[in-house]
């Protein structure tokens, strides 16, 4: 969320969009209007007569820029309950706002223009603070009345909104930007993936997609091996029992999938750390084996709403590069900043190095006590500063077992991606939960302390993140074609074929184009559809000379250069074995 003053500006212009609509489409509810990231939205109940579609926007923005010449102040009115009620009769869902307010709370209102709204505030003090050429009407979607599927479906119109107009036009070029990014449209453009929708949140990997996965995979496994990390591998599914020990069959069963064999309850994972504490309670350990770093390429599912997934953004089955630090008190802070700066290298190979660090605290639906809890969000600060890293606190949204640090990358349009995160977590190894021990140096029981990390979170979000952040123009080492072979015609195909048997040998990701299509029309699919770094090009000169002529990618800044086949092969692991973004 932006600057107070603009979030402020965003709800006044949302006050001034429901008079607009109200004047427009007589008989119209209203319901509630807020403020959020880029603009605001207002969700309303429009008359069974009345079709509101996007060939509407054009005429509330009229409406709404009549309002705000009109210079009307926003007028706040504390009122009774009773007075309310009278205010706002015929309007059902700011009764139901008003009957469901506790006893005692002071109800204010706020006028412009004779259009009264129940609403907290604040609001600009006149409507000419809000720029009439800085605000858009920009989509409308479905949205049942307080989130529950089984209350009316309002109408939610969304809008744009800022400051001054030329942010305006700067965050619509950057939509713009985003919309030919899109990680659906270039998913299936690129044949990386596709979704069906008679199984929502599940994807189908093709072959494409499934070799930059998997090259994401190996990459991360070496990181976190050359760290320390021993790799595991939990169930998919784990008993009631042990869910219910661990708190998440009371905090999270509703994101479960359910299952039953032999009138036993069990449960699809929705995350690995049960898990891991089984594998370290499995024998005896020492203070001396710790810390134990566990690493698990573990695939999670999660009965999340159909209407939330997005993409291979949002799924239901995923796979996290999941890893669990089982550690003692005193080791929390080194951990930590190891953590971090292993992040941080991750981070720089696919090419982000903006980083924001938010800090999450206790939330309201928590496991343990206050004592506890306070120990684990002073460990969590101490090793930030160890790190030295600073962080944004978020009140209230840690896990409910421990408090949380939250990693968020800026991609190329300056979008914000929450990825990584630790979490502290002093519940799950106690007596209470999983009980969890190791001996101590005292020769008694004593129980760890559990980090939660992971550093790209969901590997299939994070690989959408990819596909937008580089228009699906992957750097060499992450593309899943590095080079493609075509010969100038089929004379020289044979020339061709070894060419690509030579940078497969060398563990390049090649093809030879044999096909009998034309030169021009190999390079367009290459070009188009599979965005390859490298085409090849080979002729009488190139197989006389035992070279290739290579054609970089359009984007690259680069043309053509001929290379000996070694120097081309030396050039390409050299960019693979550096991580280098560009090509």
């Amino acid at each position: 969320m932006e600057n107070e003053k603009l979030q402020t500006i965003r709800h006044s212009c949302a006050h001034v969009m429901a008079e607009a609509i109200l004047k427009l489409y007589p008989g119209t509810k209203i319901a509630i209007g807020p403020a959020i990231d880029n603009g605001f939205y207002y969700d309303f109940d429009f008359p069974t007569t009345t079709k509101f579609t996007e060939t509407d926007f054009p005429a509330v923005e009229k409406e709404m820029r009549r309002i705000i010449a009109g210079n009307h102040d926003f007028i706040r009115k504390e009122v009774s309950k009773e007075e309310a009620l009278k205010l706002f009769a015929g309007q059902d869902y700011k009764i139901e706002l008003i009957n469901d307010l506790p006893a005692g709370e002071t109800i204010t209102t706020y006028e412009q223009d004779g259009y009264l709204d129940l609403c907290r505030g604040p609001h600009v003090a006149n409507t000419k603070e809000i720029n009439g050429q800085a605000f858009k009407i920009n989509k409308i979607a479905g949205a049942y009345w307080r989130g529950d599927s089984n209350r009316p479906m309002l109408t939610r119109v969304y809008a744009l909104c800022f400051e001054k107009p030329n942010e305006l036009k700067d965050y619509l070029t950057m939509l713009a930007e985003a919309e030919k990014r899109d990680h659906r449209k270039l998913g299936v453009e690129m044949d990386l993936f596709h979704l069906d929708p008679e199984n929502p949140g599940q994807i189908y990997w093709h072959p494409n997609g499934w070799t930059i996965y998997t090259v994401i995979q190996d990459y991360m496994r070496v990181k976190v091996r050359r760290d320390g990390y021993q790799e595991v591998n939990t169930p998919a599914i784990m008993p009631r029992s042990l869910w219910e020990k661990s708190g998440h069959w009371g905090h999270y069963q509703k994101n479960m999938f359910i299952t039953e064999s032999e009138k036993r309850l069990f449960a699809i994972k929705p995350m690995n750390c049960p898990g891991a504490l089984e594998i370290f309670k499995s024998r005896v350990r020492s203070y001396k084996d710790l810390p134990l770093r566990l690493a698990e390429f573990g695939h999670d599912v999660r009965n999340e709403p159909s209407g939330t997934l997005h993409g291979i953004m949002r799924v239901r089955g995923f796979v996290q590069d999941d890893a669990h630090i089982i550690c003692r008190e005193d080791q929390v802070a080194e951990e930590v900043a190891k953590f971090c700066k292993l992040l941080k290298v991750v981070y720089h190979d696919f090419g982000f190095d903006d980083l924001v660090v938010k800090f999450s605290t206790m939330p309201e639906d928590h496991v343990g006590d206050l004592e506890t809890w306070a120990r684990a969000e002073k460990a969590l600060a101490d090793a930030c500063h160890e790190a030295g890293l600073e962080y944004e606190i978020q009140p209230g949204e840690g896990a409910f077992y421990g408090p949380k640090l939250e990693f968020k990358l800026y991609d190329c349009l300056g979008r914000e991606w929450q990825c990584g995160t630790i979490q502290a977590d002093f519940q799950l190894p106690s007596a209470e939960r999983l009980d969890a021990t190791y001996v101590g140096a005292d020769n008694q029981k004593h129980h760890p302390v559990m980090l939660h990390r992971a550093i790209l979170g969901s590997i299939e979000r994070f690989l959408g993140i990819l596909v937008e952040n580089f228009a699906g123009a992957f750097p060499t080492w992450l593309a899943f074609e590095q080079a493609a072979v075509v010969p100038v015609n089929d004379s020289f195909a044979d020339y061709a074929k070894e060419v690509n048997d030579l940078l497969v040998a060398s563990d390049i990701r090649s093809n030879a184009y044999l096909s009998d299509e034309n030169m021009r029309q190999k390079i367009k699919v290459i070009t188009k559809e599979h965005k390859t770094p490298y085409i090849l090009v080979v002729g009488e000169n190139e197989k006389n000379e035992r070279t290739v002529t290579v054609r970089f990618r359009q984007s690259s800044g680069l043309e053509q250069k001929t290379m000996k086949i070694e120097e081309f092969i030396a050039y390409v692991q050299d960019k693979v074995n550096n991580h280098v973004i560009g090509i």
